[in-house]
């Protein structure tokens, strides 16, 4: 099964740290197939290629981000991953030139003219519509797991809102947004979207922003709940686990014939919120048994839950190493809150920037490019990491 990402990116001005609407600047020095615009022109986003393997995504993404801050410095601006730029204004009055981008605009005014966030999302290949619809059910529960992974914006406007992914908060006006329900096959799923693009509540079915949901132009399943992320690794961590999920939902599918699930899914928009909440720094709502549970504690589960998932894709040792490195290093938004602490918002926009560009420490780039280390990158990997989470 193979994987592949969309990552979106602030444009912004580098001595302001303010968004700049300037996207067609740095675009024009990029290939169109692999950079676009998005909704507002303060947002860049990019397609990686198609890929099997979790250390050739992380090359793709990795390479993508240089020429994509290269891009963007040759025009004196800067990129960053993250759910929210902290210094971004109230609203933007610069929404992209695209007859879709202008309808959407106008249709939806203020959801719109806030739409000043970023996310990542991964895509997983699928073998048809039906198995995609029908894994969407079997892998929600797990998803606001991957949001705490990711979470990355708990500055707005300036200030800080008290959550881990205020995205997630902002994503969640858009009238599709969030978790996605249950459908019997393709045939149910896409009778409801002609539903909603019948009466007028969205324009076509790309404005479907369920929390996952089958790509209306590829053969995939894809998540869309995360927020942007600074750190490559961390989009690499959440590709391998989605992929996983999805392994698993089609294993499940085989051989039980049903998804298992009541299509009862009321308690998952409350657990979306935890996450939303807390990120890696609190509880999490345990999946299994719906209660209050520390989020290191749900990460294990679903790590065990997991394995012979991704032992069959080669994944473990590297996912396991990186959950570790998550747990132990905390989320993005515990990050930034401690820059903007120790220094300001400023310091922290500029911290953002260094960590989408890749300059940190010690990351996946120092331990695991097959080229330095070759088949023991996985040990080196774990010797470098702190033993957050078992075997």
């Amino acid at each position: 099964m193979r994987i592949g990402v969309e990552e979106e990116f602030h444009v912004l001005e580098v001595e302001s740290g303010l968004l700049a609407p300037r996207a067609e600047a740095v675009l024009e020095h990029l290939p169109k197939r692999t950079f676009t615009t998005e909704l507002h022109q303060s947002t860049v986003e990019s397609n990686s290629g198609v890929h099997a393997s979790l250390d050739d995504l992380y090359a793709d993404l990795t390479e993508t981000r240089r020429r994509l801050d290269k891009a963007a410095a040759s025009s004196g601006l800067a990129v960053m991953a993250a759910g929210t730029a902290p210094l971004a204004p109230a609203v933007s009055a610069h929404p992209t030139a695209d007859a879709r981008y202008l309808h959407m605009a106008e249709e939806y005014r203020k959801i719109a003219d806030e739409q000043l966030i970023c996310g990542a999302q991964v895509h997983v290949d699928v073998p048809d519509r039906d198995t995609a619809v029908r894994a969407m059910c079997v892998v929600s529960p797990w998803l606001p797991v991957l949001l705490a992974l990711s979470a990355s914006s708990p500055f707005w406007q300036g200030a800080d809102t008290g959550y881990a992914s205020w995205r997630t908060l902002v994503w969640q006006r858009w009238p599709t947004a969030g978790p996605a329900g249950c459908f019997s096959g393709a045939a149910e799923y896409d009778a409801a979207v002609e539903d909603f693009v019948r009466a007028g509540v969205i324009s076509d079915p790309g404005m479907i922003y369920y929390d996952v949901r089958p790509s209306s132009h590829l053969r995939t399943l894809e998540l869309r709940v995360c927020d942007a992320c600074p750190r490559a690794e961390t989009v690499v961590l959440i590709a391998g686990l989605f992929r996983a999920l999805v392994t698993e939902a089609r294993e499940r599918l085989r051989t039980r014939g049903e998804p298992g699930c009541t299509g009862r899914h009321e308690w998952l928009r409350g657990a979306t919120w935890r996450a939303a909440r807390s990120g890696l720094e609190g509880a999490l709502v345990d999946p299994e048994t719906h209660r209050e549970a520390p989020a290191p504690q749900v990460l294990r589960k679903l790590l065990v839950r997991l394995r012979p998932a991704l032992e069959d894709h080669g994944d473990w040792d590297t996912v396991r190493s990186l959950a570790r490195s998550a747990l132990a290093e905390g989320s993005a938004a515990r990050r930034m809150r401690r820059t903007a602490q120790d220094e300001d918002l400023l310091a922290c926009v500029d911290m953002l920037i260094a960590e989408t560009r890749g300059e940190r420490a010690l990351g996946l780039r120092d331990t695991t490019r097959p080229s330095a280390v070759g088949g023991s990158r996985s040990s080196v990997l774990r010797r470098a990491l702190p033993e957050a989470i078992g075997r």
